[in-house]
């Protein structure tokens, strides 16, 4: 048996070995292909008009397609006269460089009208949805002592893992809230490097339905992940192996972000944040400072929170559902009582307030701080600092203080030429520049 033969067989008891694989496969013949032939050939023209001559390895990059796919397609292209052998090389058709013939460039031209999409070409959402959900229907399996060291970089309260670790397993919701500057995004950040530390995710770089693309990857939220031998021979390369996905949105989020974004020139779509955070963490910073009202965004949010599915609809009016799959992580500095409604607040598993610290942890804090920045830690220093501007001003002590204190007396001494030093008069003029004076404001 020929190596030409096994691979299929072989092939298939890859697919079986798991329900995923089944799904990730490449097909090995045009007559295998799941989307629509015109969808590639259209991919194809485009590439070779906007190149010229395009060699097969580099269309073969592009599309993301099995070589002998892409090469049964094109010797088609060739015989009805739209391609044509620009350059032959010495190994046979896989060295050869193609161009567009006149009648392919008319070809072309319609396929631009239709969209101008270049990329890997786009999967089934069948398959996609196939896909998210195997692999999200077991929860993570973060431990303890993964959670302790994954928040061992901050002075928490003692047992606070035992909030965020059920939160992140559970894999659907967390309300983070309190008084600024305490840590909130610090800890969703943390959040998010434990799941990254996670299993990776499959997650194809578009998908169609009705003829239209929908473009999914994003460079800057999609890590990749090296494949092993078995993935690079079997699993069709149009899906990316991903560190699982960490999306971060803060005052700037919009409705539109949540919804499939048609681009009226480039005619695609653009996956909205929630489907690209599939799998991974959605953070919505600040919740409560956006745009829109916070209601307008729990009432898109009320029915997918208690489903696990998402609601879409393309242009034509088509709906359709993807799954909801992500750890929304909401942070916010104000009243959750005030912010939402209770009806809403039962639909979040999990609510975890972050205090502002105590006297111990403030001192804790401030020596950590202090040792990074190079100011060293002087008694004196740090008690008149509690006493005068937190005891005796009736101010309370937020966890971010430190840093940024201890920064500005460095800047001082800098400026000034001196050894960097927690000295009351030191203290006083950073506090004096750092913190707003309640009666000066009550002059405005």
């Amino acid at each position: 048996m020929t190596e030409a033969q096994a691979l299929p067989q072989t092939a298939q008891r890859y697919q079986e070995s798991h329900p995923l694989h089944k799904v990730l496969v490449a097909p090995q013949d045009v007559n295998e292909l799941d989307v629509p032939l015109s969808i590639v050939v259209d991919l194809l023209m485009r590439i070779i008009f906007n190149e010229g001559e395009v060699s097969f390895k580099r269309l073969v990059e592009i599309i993301r397609l099995e070589p002998q796919v892409l090469d049964t397609i094109i010797s088609r292209l060739q015989h009805e006269k739209l391609l044509e052998v620009a350059s032959a090389g010495q190994m046979g058709r896989f060295a050869y460089t193609y161009g567009i013939t006149d009648e392919g460039a008319k070809r072309a031209r319609d396929a631009m009208e239709r969209s101008q999409y270049i990329g890997p070409a786009p999967v089934p959402i069948d398959k996609y949805i196939q896909a998210i959900m195997l692999q999200t229907e077991d929860k993570l399996d973060v431990t303890q002592d993964q959670v302790r060291k994954g928040l061992s970089h901050l002075v928490l309260p003692e047992n606070f893992h035992r909030s965020i670790g059920p939160a992140v397993n559970s894999g659907t919701s967390l309300f983070l809230y309190g008084p600024p500057g305490n840590g909130k995004t610090t800890i969703a950040q943390a959040i998010a490097e434990l799941i990254a530390g996670t299993n990776p995710i499959w997650i194809p770089h578009a998908v169609t339905l009705a003829g239209y693309v929908i473009s999914i990857y994003d460079p800057l939220i999609f890590n990749a992940v090296e494949r092993n031998a078995d993935e690079n021979r079997f699993i069709d390369k149009r899906w990316g192996k991903w560190v699982r996905p960490s999306v971060t949105v803060g005052g700037e989020l919009t409705m539109d972000a949540l919804e499939l974004r048609f681009d009226p020139v480039a005619k695609f779509y653009e996956s909205p944040l929630q489907m690209k955070a599939n799998g991974g963490m959605l953070l919505i910073d600040d919740f409560g400072r956006q745009m829109m009202q916070p209601q307008e965004l729990l009432n898109r949010w009320i029915v997918p929170l208690e489903s696990g599915y998402d609601f879409m609809r393309l242009r034509t009016g088509q709906a359709f559902q993807i799954p909801f799959r992500q750890l929304i992580v909401f942070s916010t500095n104000l009243d959750p009582n005030e912010l939402v409604d209770g009806a809403f607040l039962r639909r979040i598993q999990m609510k975890v307030e972050v205090k502002s610290p105590d006297d111990r942890m403030f001192f804790q804090i401030f020596g950590i701080m202090s040792k990074q920045l190079g100011v060293p830690m002087e008694k004196e220093g740090f008690l008149h600092l509690v006493q005068k501007w937190y005891r005796d001003a009736g101010r309370r002590m937020e966890a971010v203080h430190p840093r940024d204190i201890l920064k500005i007396i460095k800047s001082i001494c800098t400026y000034t030429g001196e050894e960097p030093r927690l000295t009351p008069k030191l203290v006083d003029e950073a506090c004096k520049n750092y913190f707003v004076d309640p009666d000066v404001t009550k002059d405005w």
